[in-house]
């Protein structure tokens, strides 16, 4: 896509991919406050596709960058793990403190927090653990939702008098084992 034809435009698509709100890029590309007028140009299609490359760019340039400083570190996979081992090993005694020569200074230290940390981050690296973090709970919609509440409706009171019309209000036995959807109030 390239550049905006629109100057205001490009220096708004480029304010958003800074991080601004849609009020904020709106005053600093020249135009007068307007939050609807901001919000309506934020949903322009070239706006937002200029946006989405421009966050790309960047991305791109700070991969460019990331790979350039690991390779001139000599940063390896290897060695980090040789550290991570070797952290592990110096906080939970494994091995001695030295000095800044080298020297043993004869004190043993143990370091929980340091050993678990190496530790996990080892295992995270060789897969052994699974982030418990990630969502992993299926998305349904109302209509899903509506739809297994009446399920669960027809079963209560099918199991309550033996057959589906039992007719239940609230109020009724049972009512306390028909879920209920969280702002929608009782079936």
């Amino acid at each position: 896509m390239g550049v905006l034809k629109n100057p205001k435009h490009e220096l708004f698509a480029q304010e958003l991919a800074k991080g601004k709100t849609a009020t904020e890029a709106y005053e600093l590309a020249g135009y007068r406050p307007s939050r609807a007028n901001a919000s309506h140009l934020q949903r322009d299609h070239n706006i937002s596709q200029r946006v989405v490359e421009l966050l790309a760019e960047r991305e791109q340039i700070h991969s460019q960058a990331t790979a350039e400083a690991v390779e001139r570190a000599g940063l390896t996979k290897e060695w980090i793990i040789a550290k991570l081992i070797e952290n592990a090993e110096r906080a939970s005694q494994a091995e001695p403190v030295r000095d800044s020569k080298g020297n043993e200074t004869g004190e043993y230290r143990y370091e929980g927090n340091v050993v678990n940390r190496s530790l996990e981050l080892l295992g995270k690296e060789l897969g052994m653990f699974i982030d418990r973090s990630e969502d992993v709970t299926a998305r349904r919609t109302a209509e899903q939702i509506y739809t297994r509440l009446h399920q669960v409706i027809a079963d209560a009171n099918a199991a309550g008098s033996g057959g589906p019309d039992r007719g239940a209000g609230p109020g009724s036995a049972g009512d306390e084992a028909i879920p209920t959807v969280p702002g929608h109030g009782t079936a």
